[in-house]
C-alpha cells in the first residue's frame, strides 16, 4: 500500500477557504478496508474525564430530554442532559430517577384511583397502548396499593361509567421494594401475571414490572455507567446567579455532568458560573458553551471547561442566525473549535444540524468527540410529550428553547435576556412537530450501526484513528457543489419508498 496517490483536500485545506461550510458542503473520501464494520469501536470521551461507548448526547430541551430519554440513552451507550425549564426540585427528581433506574422496572407507572371509571381506563388504554394499571388509594404513586385493573377486568364491561373499584382485581401478587430484576422476574414467571407491582413495607406502590417489557428487554452491553454502576446523566443550568443553588442540588442528586446552557457562551456570566462549579464541585465535569470560534473556546477552556458545546443557530428549530446575524456554519465551527481544543484534552460536542447518520459521521470526521441531537431524538417514544395525528401522520411536538412558547416557561434564561420589558419578545426559535421515530431501543442501534459502516468506508476502526488521520492529513475531503449534493441524494425516480428511519 505504499506510494498511494493523494486525492482531495486535507481538512485544513478544506476549511481554509474563508467560506463557512455546513455538513452537506463536503464529503469524506474513502479509505482502505481491512476489518468488518461490526469491529468498529465507537467509544469516545464525551468530556475530559467521562467516556461513553456511543457518541450521542441528547439536547437539554423540554421536548427532548427528561428522565426516560436520559435513562434509555445511557443504557444504549450515550448520555442525556436533562433540561431546566422546571423547578429545581423537579429537575433534581428527574436526575434521581435516572440514577436509581434499573432496566425492567417502571418507576413512574400510570396509576388510577378507585373512583376512576372504566371509560377513563379505556381512554388510557387507547392513548398509551396498554392496560394493567395499578389502583392506589388516592391515584398516585407512593400511595397504598388497593388493586390492579387489567384487560381481563374491562374487556367485556359495557357500562363505562362503572367505577374501577367495582371491577379491579384485588387478589394481588406483589414484590417487596429492594428486590432485584432476577427475583422479580421469577415471581412473574411463577404467578403467570402480566404486571408485578412493587411495594414498600406499608404496601405503598413504588414501581411496576411488566412481563411484556421483560420479553422485549435486551442486554445493554454499551450502557454508560459511573463507577458506582449507576447510569451516567447530565443536567443543564443557566448562567444566572440564582442557578448556583440549582447546581448544588443537581450535584447532590447525583448528576455526573453539568451543562451550562447559553446560546452565546463567550460571556462573563458563563465564565463566572464555570469557575464557581469547578471551584466548589471539582468532581463534576462541565460542558460549557455554546461556542463557534477559537477565541470563545480559549476563554472557556481557561475557565475550566471539560467539554465544549459547539453550534450557534444550525438546529432545525433555530432561527438565531437570521434573527441575530451572528453565528457560524456548523461544519466550520466544529472543525476550528475542535482543532483548538484538542491540545488541551477538551472534548467537542457538535450541537445542531444533525439530520442523520451521514451528518454524525461528518461531525466526527472533523474533530467532534460526540454529537448532540434534538430533532433527531424528539420523535422517539422516550421523548417527553404524547403522540398525536397531524395530516394523517403520527407526530410529537418539538420546540426550540428560544421559541415564544418555551421562553414563557423559562427557556429564555439561555439568552441573557434582561427582565426590562416582558411585553417585547424576540424569538430565536420556532415550535413545530416531528414524525414518530419509534423507540430509542430500535433507533439508536440503527444510527450507530450506520456510523460503524461509515467508519469502515473511511478505513478507520475507531475514533482515535479517525482523529489521528484528520490531523495528519491522511483523512481526505472534497467540496460538494449543489449538483453533487443532488446527485448524492434520491433522484430520477417516479416514486420511491422512504426507509423506516429516513435517508438523511
Amino acid at each position: 500500500m505504499s506510494n498511494i496517490p493523494v486525492d482531495g483536500l486535507s481538512a485544513a485545506e478544506l476549511f481554509s477557504s474563508g467560506k463557512g461550510l455546513t455538513y452537506d458542503d463536503f464529503i469524506v473520501l474513502p479509505g482502505y478496508i481491512d476489518f468488518q464494520a461490526s469491529e468498529v469501536d465507537l467509544e469516545t470521551n464525551v468530556t475530559r474525564n467521562i467516556k461513553i461507548k456511543r457518541p450521542l448526547v441528547s439536547s437539554p430541551m423540554d421536548t427532548v430530554t427528561e428522565w426516560k430519554m436520559a435513562a434509555y440513552l445511557a443504557l444504549l451507550g450515550g448520555v442525556g442532559i436533562i433540561h431546566y425549564n422546571n423547578t429545581i426540585d423537579a429537575q433534581t427528581e428527574q436526575v434521581r430517577k435516572v440514577k436509581r433506574f434499573e432496566n425492567g422496572f417502571i418507576i413512574d407507572p400510570v396509576v388510577v384511583s378507585p373512583e376512576a371509571t372504566v371509560g377513563e381506563v379505556e381512554a388510557l388504554k387507547e392513548r398509551l397502548g396498554f392496560c394493567g394499571v395499578p389502583v392506589t388509594e388516592d391515584g398516585t404513586l407512593g400511595s397504598k396499593l388497593v388493586g390492579i385493573v387489567t384487560n381481563r377486568d374491562i374487556d367485556f364491561e359495557k357500562d363505562l361509567s362503572r367505577k374501577v373499584s367495582e371491577v379491579m382485581t384485588t387478589d394481588l401478587v406483589v414484590a417487596k421494594e429492594g428486590i432485584d430484576l432476577h427475583g422479580a422476574n421469577q415471581i412473574l414467571k411463577k404467578s403467570k401475571k402480566g404486571k408485578l407491582p412493587v411495594v414498600d413495607d406499608n404496601f405503598h406502590l413504588t414501581a411496576l414490572l411488566s412481563r411484556k417489557d421483560l420479553l422485549k428487554n435486551k442486554d445493554y452491553p454499551y450502557a454508560s455507567k459511573s463507577n458506582g454502576k449507576q447510569l451516567i446523566v447530565g443536567a443543564a443550568v443557566s448562567t444566572r446567579p440564582e442557578d448556583r443553588d440549582r447546581v448544588e442540588a443537581l450535584v447532590a442528586a447525583g448528576a455526573d455532568i453539568i451543562l451550562i446552557d447559553s446560546a452565546q457562551g463567550y460571556s462573563a456570566f458563563q465564565i463566572d458560573m464555570l469557575k464557581f462549579i469547578k471551584e466548589n464541585f471539582p468532581g463534576v465535569d462541565v460542558i460549557a458553551g455554546n461556542v463557534v470560534t477559537m477565541a470563545q473556546s480559549k476563554a472557556l477552556i481557561e475557565a475550566g471547561a471539560d467539554a465544549l458545546r459547539v453550534g450557534m443557530g444550525p438546529g432545525s428549530i433555530c432561527i438565531a442566525q437570521n434573527m441575530m446575524a451572528v453565528g457560524r456554519p456548523q461544519a466550520s465551527a466544529v472543525y476550528h473549535c475542535a482543532r483548538y481544543a484538542k491540545d488541551f484534552g477538551v472534548s467537542v460536542i457538535a450541537d445542531g444540524g444533525i439530520q442523520g447518520i451521514g451528518h454524525i459521521a461528518k461531525a466526527m470526521s472533523i474533530g467532534a468527540s460526540a454529537v448532540m441531537a434534538g430533532y433527531l431524538l424528539a420523535g422517539t417514544s422516550e421523548a417527553p410529550g404524547e403522540y398525536f395525528y397531524e395530516n394523517g401522520m403520527r407526530v410529537k411536538r418539538y420546540r426550540g428553547m428560544a421559541s415564544v412558547e418555551a421562553m414563557e416557561v423559562g427557556g429564555g434564561k439561555r439568552y441573557l435576556n434582561e427582565e426590562v420589558n416582558k411585553n417585547v419578545v424576540v424569538p430565536q426559535g420556532v415550535s413545530g412537530t416531528v414524525l414518530d421515530r419509534g423507540s430509542l431501543v430500535d433507533y439508536v442501534p440503527y444510527l450507530m450501526k450506520g456510523l460503524q459502516q461509515s467508519y469502515q468506508d473511511m478505513g478507520y476502526i475507531n475514533n482515535k484513528l479517525v482523529r489521528e488521520a484528520l490531523y495528519s492529513d491522511k483523512l481526505r475531503f472534497e467540496h460538494r457543489t449543489a449538483a453533487a449534493q443532488a446527485e448524492g441524494s434520491v433522484h430520477s425516480l417516479y416514486s420511491y419508498r422512504e426507509p423506516k428511519f429516513g435517508i438523511r
